[in-house]
């Protein structure tokens, strides 16, 4: 059973570690550390989850055997802790109740961008940043909002930092070749649910 978080705030300090980061009792709330600081964050908006739900489904529909799809997992990244939205692994490590996924693992995360300052510049700025200093080879950013969204930006490391590979709306087929082969149309991440045909 899941231990909650206390109702105090997390202490006004700097220099968490790893470490810390993966003592923390279990909670429904979402704890990343990002430059040395614990953030916080409730669970997100509903759409949000949805999006996450549907492109989980669809990664985990085209997946071969030895890669598996999970919403939100534990990546310690070179010092810091994020949680991505959507993790691609290879499925022994997944499959092994491992409570912390080394970034080697890891073939691609995806994060939803939530509303606000403060998130987008996690989803901007630090994951990104996180993510290239882990190796993860692939990034998935998923806007709900906006000119023809929702949008999926397909960022691929190049060296120390990703570099956008394609970003493809709604009304389009985004295809992946990494890791894996997956077609799919933006527009199925969010809104009410098509009629299958």
């Amino acid at each position: 059973m899941a231990t909650p978080l206390p109702a105090e705030p997390m202490p006004d300090q700097d220099g968490f570690t790893v470490e810390d980061w993966l003592a923390l009792p279990e909670s429904r709330q979402r704890v990343e550390l990002i430059d040395g600081s614990f953030v916080v964050s409730p669970l997100a908006a509903t759409n949000h989850q949805i999006c996450t739900s549907r492109l989980t489904r669809i990664l985990v529909a085209a997946a071969p055997d030895h890669l598996e799809v999970t919403e939100g997992a534990n990546v310690p990244c070179a010092g810091e802790g994020a949680i991505p939205d959507v993790v691609v692994g290879d499925a022994d490590v997944m499959l092994a109740a491992t409570v912390a996924l080394d970034p080697a693992h890891i073939h691609l995360v995806a994060e939803v961008v939530s509303p606000g300052r403060k998130n987008r510049t996690r989803d901007y700025t630090d994951k990104p940043r996180m993510y290239a200093a882990a190796g993860i080879p692939m990034f998935l950013r998923i806007e709900l909002t906006g000119a023809g969204a929702p949008c999926v930006e397909v960022l691929v490391l190049k060296g120390a930092e990703y570099v956008q590979h394609e970003r493809v709306c709604a009304g389009r087929t985004l295809r992946l070749a990494e890791p894996f082969e997956v077609a799919f149309d933006p527009a199925v991440l969010t809104g009410p649910r098509r009629a299958r045909g």
